[in-house]
């Protein structure tokens, strides 16, 4: 069991963060946003996925945070012929010893990228998930565990759909969260010309945190105290998407765990050794969206995932504040949404 001995502080934890948000945001000009929510996905313990539009810098983000710290990275680019056997590994039969030997494969490492993700075939794909959910692969009826830290940050188009298989269902819903690049502002285009127009500037990249110091602040990021009322109403955000009308699958109880271990993240990540009411909301979207399918007769309205999350939000009533009737833009309950006194330093 983890003492409070054990974990880092949060001012240690703090700025370690700065160090490699500084470090990506370098590379990564003008998305403090997108940074900020994949540092929080890797501090929850949770994998990421990149969807957007070729050219937007999906995989330069994925390198930029893998080569930011020092640990283990292995890049797979998913095609249709990539084989289960290429992830998780394979057996070859050794003459020497004359027995089989297991050669591990490339998600044997503690940050994997994945680019293109969906042009593996869905059976490729599937040798995802033993490794995303219990961070284990099973080969030949023997259990290998993987490093620590351990993250998945994959990319995919969503836009071209020739020599793409969609993600199945239980694939997406190992995703903790899912992120959009978006395009540069004007600003940011120009400067990206400026610093990407001689040499890239991953080449010159350096690490500036180390495997075991984000190993430590994993650990300080699951003491952040959660009140029994923040926790009630990140249940009943996730449950409301399931009674939604313009839904026909809604968030799993996974996605529950997934979001409040992402609110833990942003709150130790904001300095505070509890989460708010604040931290479920602002990370509601990018965790839940992603994991929801719309009816046919939403899909033929237009309405999407991101549009359901944010009425359902809008429409759950949030836990007041100690002091306070009503608190965090919502109807309040009445309930303290944090503890009067916070726990001791982590």
């Amino acid at each position: 069991m983890t003492t409070y001995d054990d974990r880092a502080s949060l001012t240690e934890l703090t700025a370690t963060v700065e160090r490699v948000r500084g470090s990506v945001e370098g590379v990564i000009e003008g998305k403090p946003e997108v940074v900020r929510l994949a540092l929080t996905v890797l501090l929850a313990e949770g994998h990421l996925l990149i969807e957007d539009v070729p050219g937007v810098g999906k995989t330069m983000l994925a390198k930029a945070l893998a080569r930011s710290i020092d640990c283990s990275v292995r890049r797979i680019q998913f095609t249709p012929d990539l084989l289960p056997s290429d992830i998780t590994g394979v057996s070859i039969w050794d003459q020497q010893r004359r027995d089989f030997e297991f050669k591990p494969g490339a998600i044997f490492a503690q940050i994997v990228i994945g680019d293109e993700i969906n042009r593996a075939s869905p059976k490729t794909q599937s040798a995802l998930l033993e490794s995303m959910e219990e961070r284990q692969v099973t080969f030949d009826g023997q259990t290998y565990e993987l490093p620590s830290p351990f993250m998945v940050v994959a990319t995919q188009n969503p836009v071209e759909m020739e020599g793409t298989y969609p993600l199945p269902e239980a694939q997406r819903d190992r995703f903790m969260a899912r992120v959009s690049v978006g395009y540069p502002s004007v600003e940011a285009e120009l400067q990206m010309l400026d610093v990407h127009g001689g040499v890239s500037p991953l080449e010159d990249l350096q690490p500036v945190a180390h495997a075991h110091e984000i190993v430590k602040l994993v650990e300080a990021v699951r003491g952040v105290h959660v009140s029994e009322a923040v926790r009630r109403y990140a249940v009943e955000v996730v449950a409301a998407t399931r009674a939604h009308p313009d839904l026909r699958l809604g968030a799993s109880p996974r996605a529950t765990l997934h979001l409040l271990r992402a609110a833990k993240a942003t709150a130790a990540l904001a300095g505070r050794e509890y989460a708010l009411p604040d931290d479920v909301q602002a990370l509601a979207v990018a965790v839940l969206a992603h994991r929801l399918l719309p009816t046919a007769q939403a899909q033929l309205g237009r309405r999407t995932a991101e549009q359901v999350v944010r009425e359902i939000l809008a429409g759950t009533p949030v836990p007041a504040a100690p002091g306070r009737q009503s608190g965090f833009g919502g109807v309040g309950r009445g309930v303290p949404a944090y503890p009067q006194h916070p726990p001791r330093s982590l």
